[in-house]
């Protein structure tokens, strides 16, 4: 182990543009929206500096104000943190993957800390939490996060609240403001798992939230080409321990991967404003098939979760859940697609599907529920597409 351990690399890496502080709050502030923050932050404005922050592929940098080892910092994931945290509110610290990211978060709790959760999640978050109870390092309280009432009553001697919302796979939506308002009341660390809305569709730091935890994987890096992970903290002191544990546990990111996501962050605007309108067009027209006995998804009226998306997000996302009588019937439309991919992951250019009950872990899902990540491709390209799974359902 190195003798020194610095809370981050020499300095707070690339200016990212005129009178930014390094906490992500700078590139033109409140004055900027998401669309041209994504643009524009994390980029060096001294004249004759690249436009683009390029992959410095170095384990070892010279001697400069502080000593810079590979594991303490790079450029490049810097200015990945410096857009981020632009684009979130808060100061952000990237990790190896989401999960890596998750992990850095529940680290931090002392032994026997309390922690509620959503009895409905992503299956890796829930896992690391029983494990991590059956070693007697905390002490779990489950709860529907989509009763609210339910989760307030919980929050009595917690010291953390996880709140993922849409939630995954079933896009359940939590009543984020009221949570992290009434957490920060009980002096309560609030998380929230930003993944399905991304910092365009909601900004949980804005509301009040410790934490926003990010697989960056999935829409920031938005190619199915990269493995990352992240946390945007509202302080400095959050950050700071969320670095040193990144140091000392090793759980950095790729350079590459790093390059990548920040390549993706800039067109995230436009490719979730696409991504979200032809989510909402086939939630319709799946609602409407007679092969379709529910549809999951906040954009629609009829969704119980409407009104509170309606209030508190500023779009409804581009996952879609759906459901069909049986698994059998739910892998028959699979079998029968020809364009949507099916696999686990999400939120890149191509659409991909997968019934999420063929997991263990996910025993509560209903057995015939599909994912839908839905890509780029033409609305009508994607509906054929489904329609002919959809008939090959209704013939399982």
């Amino acid at each position: 182990m190195d003798a020194h351990v610095p809370s981050r690399g020499p300095g707070d890496g690339p200016p990212t543009s005129a009178g930014d502080d390094g906490d992500g709050a700078g590139d033109g502030g409140e004055r900027w929206r998401a669309e041209t923050r994504a643009v524009v932050s994390g980029r060096d404005p001294t004249p004759g500096a690249p436009l683009n922050v390029p992959p410095v592929l170095a384990s070892t940098f010279r001697d400069g104000d502080a000593p810079w080892y590979g594991r303490w910092g790079n450029p490049t994931w810097e200015a990945l943190e410096a857009a981020l945290g632009a684009m979130e509110g808060g100061t952000a610290v990237t990790f190896s993957s989401g999960q890596a990211a998750t992990a850095a978060v529940l680290d931090g709790l002392p032994t026997g800390a309390v922690v509620v959760h959503p009895t409905g999640a992503y299956a890796g978050t829930r896992e690391l939490l029983g494990v991590l109870a059956d070693a007697g390092r905390v002490r779990l309280r489950p709860v529907d996060v989509t009763d609210t009432g339910a989760v307030l009553d919980a929050l009595e001697g917690a010291a953390m609240v996880w709140v993922e919302s849409p939630t995954n796979p079933l896009l359940g939506i939590a009543e984020v403001p009221r949570i992290v308002d009434a957490a920060t009341a009980r002096g309560v660390v609030s998380v929230v798992d930003n993944t399905f809305a991304t910092p365009i569709a909601q900004q949980p730091l804005a509301w009040g939230a410790t934490l926003v935890v990010h697989s960056a994987t999935k829409y920031i890096g938005g190619h199915s080409d990269l493995l990352l992970g992240a946390v945007v903290a509202r302080d400095r002191a959050h950050r700071d321990v969320l670095v040193r544990h990144r140091t000392l546990h090793g759980s950095i990111p790729g350079t590459l991967d790093a390059f990548l996501a920040l390549r993706g962050l800039r067109t995230l605007p436009v490719r979730h404003a696409r991504q979200q309108e032809t989510a909402g067009a086939l939630a319709e027209r799946l609602a409407r098939h007679r092969a379709v006995t529910a549809v999951r998804y906040p954009g629609l009226v009829s969704d119980p979760h409407h009104a509170r998306a309606a209030a508190q997000m500023s779009g409804f996302g581009a996952m879609v859940s759906f459901e069909l009588p049986s698994a059998a019937a739910a892998d028959a439309l699979v079998g029968a697609l020809e364009l949507a991919v099916p696999t686990t992951s999400l939120g890149g250019v191509e659409t991909t599907i997968e019934r999420r009950s063929r997991w263990p872990g996910e025993e509560g899902v209903p057995p015939g529920l599909l994912r839908l990540s839905v890509g780029l491709e033409h609305l009508e390209d994607l509906w054929d597409d489904l329609r002919r799974g959809l008939e090959a359902a209704g013939s399982a």
